[in-house]
């Protein structure tokens, strides 16, 4: 379920990204499309962040996450 919805929202953001390129041009496109899928991602980590921490898990800096947790 999470995986499908992951792709629906990358799959928007480059439909919207398109027609918002077709109308301002591909620099305003290349924004757009960036400070969508940097603001999901950010929300999606410190969701992943609060969870480990209900668990009793051990704070992780983003690097550790990458790196040993694949969610």
């Amino acid at each position: 379920m999470k995986s499908a919805r992951n792709k629906l929202v990358v799959f928007l953001a480059f439909t919207i990204g398109t027609i918002i390129g077709l109308f301002k041009g591909e620099e305003a496109k290349q924004k757009w499309v960036f400070k969508l899928k940097t603001k999901y991602e950010n929300k999606r980590l410190v969701a992943q962040k609060k969870s480990l921490a209900r668990k009793g898990g051990v704070m992780l800096d983003d690097i550790e996450m990458a790196a040993y947790h694949n969610y």
